[in-house]
């Protein structure tokens, strides 16, 4: 596996390697001593899957607050996704930034959000599934979000969403209170 990291700490695309033959291809898409070698402490508590139909479909920003330590490691597992990551640690050097990567399930990749950040992502294709190991239990008194057009940030998406459940578009503006 090789670990790119991110201009916000903890931020991190795992690129595997791939093994093809005449019957498809193997890779190894998780591997606890291979983070644990490039600086990422995670242990899988829980996995989710995330099945999107329509192109566009936006989900996020998502995060959860202390004391949830919440990271996750997200694979499309087809399609694609344009994912934003925004870093909420306030003691971190890169406090307030982003990071938007496009991650396509051709390219096999997977990211590392470390706790402490907001992530949303856009479909890029239909059909996209998206495949998360959870470093933490889902906690619904941490559970937090803001709106993926939030004016504090003025995020450029490669498009408009398409489908938004109502929650998500009904988020508060992002208050640093709220952290």
């Amino acid at each position: 596996m090789k670990f790119i990291f991110q201009s916000i700490e903890g931020l991190v695309l795992i690129r595997p390697e791939v093994f093809d033959d005449n019957r498809g291809a193997f890779r190894r898409n998780f591997c606890a001593k291979e983070l644990k070698e490039n600086g990422i402490e995670f242990s899988v508590l829980q996995g989710n899957v995330s099945e999107n139909k329509s192109i566009f479909t936006l989900r996020g920003f998502h995060y959860q607050k202390k004391p949830s330590n919440e990271s996750k490691i997200l694979t499309p597992i087809t399609g694609g996704i344009h994912n934003v990551v925004i870093d909420l640690r306030s003691d971190s050097p890169t406090f307030l930034k982003s990071v938007a990567l496009d991650i396509l399930s051709s390219s096999r990749e997977s990211l590392h959000v470390p706790a402490g950040c907001a992530n949303a992502f856009l479909t890029t294709e239909a059909n996209t599934v998206v495949h998360y190991y959870m470093g933490d239990y889902f906690k619904p008194e941490s559970y937090a979000g803001f709106r993926y057009n939030d004016p504090y940030f003025d995020l450029k998406w490669p498009h408009a969403p398409m489908v938004i459940s109502d929650r998500d578009a009904a988020f508060p503006d992002f208050s640093l209170e709220g952290l």
